[in-house]
């Protein structure tokens, strides 16, 4: 919970505490009640904005001014006077103000408005969007012909030590990013509203840090159905440290794309889950990937902002990728020789071209959830008949995967795996609700600090020429992942 969201919760706790078992309630001790409770409230609105998870709790802000009435109303004063001390009466009252209690204090905990982990870098963050146009490939998804590839661009970036500004929020329009959410979680729109008062660790605008000359590039891209910023716990760390990160949102396979024009573009639904429809699909995010970059080389020959006009280290470009991000990651790390490391976050190796058996001759990481790797096995009947499919076709499509990742961790790779891992923990996903948590078993911050860790240690060598903190330390089985190399 937010900071007056957690006053007004305690204190209403108290005061319907004392409205129910204090003998004496003075005419002022109300009024004072009232008074405070109303103040968080109004505080919590005007600092934190409002939320629908709080109303059980504001509605308690009312219950000394119910008390007053009734116990100064003269006709009601004597039959109060009389049942006051009843036990029996007593008892009808706190069930239920327990149990509303229970629900003021478990909606927010619940569906929280989550925070971001502070980066551990030096750096502060400068955030700037861009919308891309390519006109040299028509877009395969609408109906008219002659319309243009069109991507919505995040790039995060080292700012200066003085920037100042407002956090930059997780979304820019909270109800339709909840609506996209819903859609893709197949979950009701309000559970996702909490989302647009989330704020990242980022200044909209900041001038870039002088610092540096430049700054190596890193180029992300989201899982099917995701958006560019899925994973800011990670994107931030990796700014905070001196990298510039380009955020890739693949129009209509992700969750939700908003353009400058207002247009909304939510998740078109794919029509078939086998590998080789997959491993088409995967061509246009390489293109997009590959576009994106162009679009990269010509901001840093010269920006019209003049805000990354030679500060781009370009000779230092990385990737990382998560599901079918990392499949395009992979990709990259393959037929584009600007790609110079890569790291895929449990993505299946989907894509035009297989991983050579002596190894992909680039630094690469592959990282995977031991869930995942389980294929079917952890899977109830009722969650693979849903998907429209059976245990056997499943397997089989697993299986048919797996086999792809027999040489990853060749040529010197690494390959870790982390157990009690699922494979949207690589994302902000679960940061939604402890819920999540809960049900799925991965506990989400401390896992995202490992990713951090491993994936910050393995650019930093590669890309900035530091030497392995942990990555060539840690080959073997550990309580957390297992780690191998090639």
């Amino acid at each position: 919970m937010r900071s007056f969201e957690m006053l007004s919760v305690i204190f209403n706790i108290l005061l319907l505490g004392w409205l129910l078992f204090a003998k004496n309630k003075p005419q002022r001790g109300l009024i004072f009640g009232f008074g405070v409770s109303a103040i968080l409230v109004l505080m919590h609105g005007l600092m934190e904005g409002m939320r629908w998870q709080m109303i059980p709790n504001d509605l308690i802000m009312l219950i000394p001014l119910v008390v007053f009435a009734v116990r100064f109303n003269p006709k009601s004063k004597e039959e109060t006077k009389k049942g006051s001390t009843s036990p029996a009466r007593l008892v009808l009252l706190t069930i239920p103000a327990v149990l509303y209690t229970f629900a003021a204090v478990a909606l927010p905990l619940l569906l929280p408005v989550f925070s971001f982990e502070k980066p551990t870098g030096p750096y502060k963050i400068g955030t700037v969007t861009y919308a891309w146009k390519d006109n040299g490939r028509e877009e395969t998804y609408t109906p008219e012909s002659g319309d243009k590839r069109e991507l919505m661009v995040q790039i995060w970036y080292p700012a200066d030590s003085t920037a100042k500004g407002d956090p930059a929020p997780y979304v820019s329009d909270p109800s339709i990013f909840a609506n996209g959410y819903s859609m893709a979680l197949h979950m009701p729109k309000l559970l996702f509203t909490s989302i647009g008062f989330v704020q990242t660790n980022a200044i909209e605008n900041a001038e870039i840090s002088n610092q540096e000359s430049d700054y190596p590039v890193l180029i992300f891209s989201h899982s099917l159905n995701g958006v560019k910023n899925q994973n800011t716990f990670q994107i931030e760390q990796f700014v905070s440290h001196g990298y510039i990160v380009v955020g890739i949102d693949h129009t209509y396979n992700s969750t939700t794309s908003i353009f400058p024009d207002g247009r909304v573009v939510h998740f078109v639904p794919q029509e078939r889950n086998t590998i080789d429809y997959l491993d088409k699909l995967n061509e246009g995010w390489v293109e997009d990937a590959k576009f994106v970059l162009d679009q990269v080389e010509k901001l840093a020959e010269n920006d019209p902002d003049h805000r990354f006009t030679d500060r781009m280290d370009l000779k230092n470009i990385g990737m990382f990728g998560h599901s079918f991000g990392g499949a395009t990651t992979t990709q990259m790390l393959m037929t584009d020789t600007r790609i110079q490391a890569a790291i895929n976050m449990d993505g299946g190796l989907y894509g035009k071209l297989r991983v050579p058996a002596d190894g992909l001759k680039k630094p690469f990481l592959m990282m995977s959830a031991d869930d995942t790797l389980a294929g079917t096995k952890n899977m109830s009947d009722a969650n693979i008949a849903s998907q429209g499919t059976t245990r056997e076709e499943l397997t089989k499509f697993f299986d048919d995967t797996f086999a792809r990742y027999e040489s990853v961790a060749a040529g010197g790779n690494y390959w870790m795996t982390i157990k009690n891992m699922k494979h949207m923990g690589f994302s902000d996903t679960y940061l939604i609700s402890p819920l999540y948590e809960r049900m799925e078993g991965v506990k989400i911050k401390k896992v995202h600090r490992l990713i951090n860790e491993f994936s910050l240690d393995f650019f930093d060598h590669y890309l900035k020429q530091q030497p392995f903190k942990r990555l060539d330390q840690s080959i073997g089985d550990h309580p957390e992942f297992t780690l191998q190399k090639g």
